[in-house]
């Protein structure tokens, strides 16, 4: 064996990648996805692979469909990712909750993001039962670091979303009023049509986390 973790090269023309599934990541993350639907339209949409990934994403899916016998009230579907993918472009506002696996997610999650105007808009979490990490779904952004110009909706509603999830898990019954406020500036600002570059716009980063600023302040008032 040449290298590998997760991924092995076996000779160097051979690469073999492997993905895990258990039972209880996959309970857990449903669970997730189901409470979450049980607060929205109660609606789940489970994403797979499972009729070529038969054990791996078949699990996944079977599980989740147990998970969902727990939750009566939520109406569930499932489809596999690449269909799942053409029917985001189609009729993305059918859907509501999609549970899935990290890869398809990713994929998903950068194509949600576009749909709705740009990337820049989509925030993300990555969080378990004791801790969470908020970031904008596009990343670090390399290609335009420096320049001012990247959008910060992204990031912005990152950290609304980890207000929100350290409000659930610490009982504490402000942060939801200031996740609300940023919130609420932030949905503002773009109905001001303050826009960044990406969004056909001229505002600067600066300039549009200014906006945002002006109008968390005048909501306080």
């Amino acid at each position: 064996m040449f290298s590998g973790h997760g991924e092995w090269q076996i000779t160097k023309d051979v690469v073999v990648t492997s993905g895990v599934f258990t039972r209880k990541a996959v309970e857990r993350i449903a669970h997730e996805a189901f409470a979450l639907a049980m607060q929205r339209r109660k609606k789940v949409t489970i994403v797979h692979k499972a009729n070529v990934l038969r054990l791996s994403t078949g699990l996944f899916l079977n599980v989740c469909r147990e998970v969902a016998e727990q939750y009566p009230e939520v109406k569930v579907d499932d489809y596999h990712i690449d269909a799942m993918a053409a029917h985001l472009v189609r009729r993305a506002a059918d859907f509501d909750v999609i549970v899935t696996e990290n890869m398809y997610g990713d994929i998903l999650s950068d194509l949600a993001g576009e749909l709705v105007g740009s990337l820049g808009l989509a925030p993300s979490l990555n969080a378990n039962e004791h801790m969470a990490m908020a970031q904008a779904a596009h990343g670090s952004a390399p290609d335009i670091a420096g320049l001012n110009i990247a959008n910060p909706t992204g990031i912005i509603s990152s950290g609304i979303m980890l207000l929100r999830w350290l409000a659930e898990k610490h009982t504490d019954h402000k942060l939801p009023e200031v996740a609300a406020t940023v919130d609420g500036a932030l949905y503002q600002t773009l109905q001001d049509e303050v826009k960044t570059k990406d969004l056909g716009g001229h505002a600067s980063t600066s300039d549009f986390t200014e906006a945002i600023l002006d109008r968390v302040n005048s909501l306080q008032k």
